[in-house]
């Protein structure tokens, strides 16, 4: 499994696939023209995935016993959320959870609370929809194809391709942030990928695969792994970095990027903030919450109401008489 990741895949975007003969041609010849020569191409391969099985994290879900459950339900917590953060949370639904019929019997609201602040609530809702799926179509199993793991909900291709690969050992192309900027700079030399994934990027993605299917699933985990630790965003520590000498960005001073702004996610005082602190005090709580007691969660009413409103609409909170409020039932 890989450390980050939703549509659904929020930090992965997709791009569309209808596109013209011309438009694939074009993303196609432009992927394989940055794509290294073979012998290039197979010492990256090699060392990457040498340096993986030395320098990898120890994470439970990838250890070989680890269930596909295990797998689907890291996936989904590691959207867009530092893996220090996940991994107890992974634990405690593991060990309340084992299994899709275990989640698909508790109450929606059970999942909410669950989550805690790993951020993103609605993720916690996809889940029990998968996991009820899941037991209502797949005799309680994770799907174990690319195309029926799109067919959960809250899975978009990122999440279906990486659960393919990670729990089943389907070679399927996984493309991350990490991935993105690993082969922005390593193969094409530039500082960054483009804001929003592209058919170039996803075709390089895919011509940069190797052949072999053993080989190929541990690069998906260990170029993901290499962006993660090494080729970071900020300060990417190229001194540890095991293809430093093979990097054309690198290789080129390490040119600055040029490309439109890249700007961080603001928090304090955002929507997304105050419905994060409605949760809580909901999470918190040992019935329902009367309107009064969630009134002051943000910095003025009138954004309040507006989140309560938009958490009443995402299924996440649940209205009742007398103006009180509770997580889904």
């Amino acid at each position: 499994m890989p450390p980050t990741s939703s549509r659904a895949d929020v930090t992965f975007v997709v791009a569309s696939s209808r596109s013209s003969a011309s438009d694939s041609a074009s993303d196609s010849a432009r992927a394989s023209s940055a794509v290294p020569p073979g012998a290039r191409l197979a010492e990256l391969h090699a060392r990457v995935n040498g340096w993986y099985v030395r320098e990898g994290r120890d994470l439970p879900w990838r250890d070989a016993d680890c269930s596909p459950w295990g797998v689907f339900l890291s996936e989904v917590m590691a959207q867009q959320t530092p893996l220090s953060r996940v991994e107890p949370v992974w634990r405690e639904w593991m060990e309340r959870w084992p299994t899709p019929a275990a989640l698909a019997t508790a109450a929606p609201g059970d999942a909410v609370r669950a989550w805690g602040r790993l951020g993103y609530p609605r993720r916690a809702l996809r889940l029990h929809e998968a996991a009820t799926v899941m037991v209502e179509r797949h005799g309680g199993n994770v799907p174990d194809s690319h195309e029926e793991l799109l067919g959960l909900p809250g899975v978009g291709a990122y999440t279906a391709a990486a659960v393919a690969c990670f729990a089943f050992g389907e070679p399927e192309v996984v493309v991350d942030t990490n991935v993105r900027r690993v082969l922005a700079r390593a193969v094409e030399g530039r500082a960054f990928p483009h804001l929003t994934l592209t058919r170039a990027e996803s075709a390089l993605a895919r011509d940069c695969m190797p052949l072999e299917r053993e080989r190929a699933n541990t690069w998906n985990v260990a170029v993901m792994e290499l962006g993660a630790l090494v080729c970071v965003a900020r300060g990417p520590r190229c001194e540890d970095c095991p293809v430093a000498d093979l990097c054309a960005w690198n290789l080129a001073g390490r040119p600055a990027y040029d490309g439109p702004a890249r700007r961080g996610q603001a928090w304090h005082g955002t929507d997304r903030q105050v419905r994060g602190e409605i949760l809580q005090r909901l999470r918190t709580a040992h019935g329902p919450v009367v309107l009064g007691l969630l009134e002051d969660a943000g910095p003025d009413r009138a954004q309040v109401m507006r989140c309560l409103d938009s958490l009443v609409a995402d299924g996440l909170v649940e209205p009742l008489s007398r103006k009180r409020f509770r997580l889904p039932g």
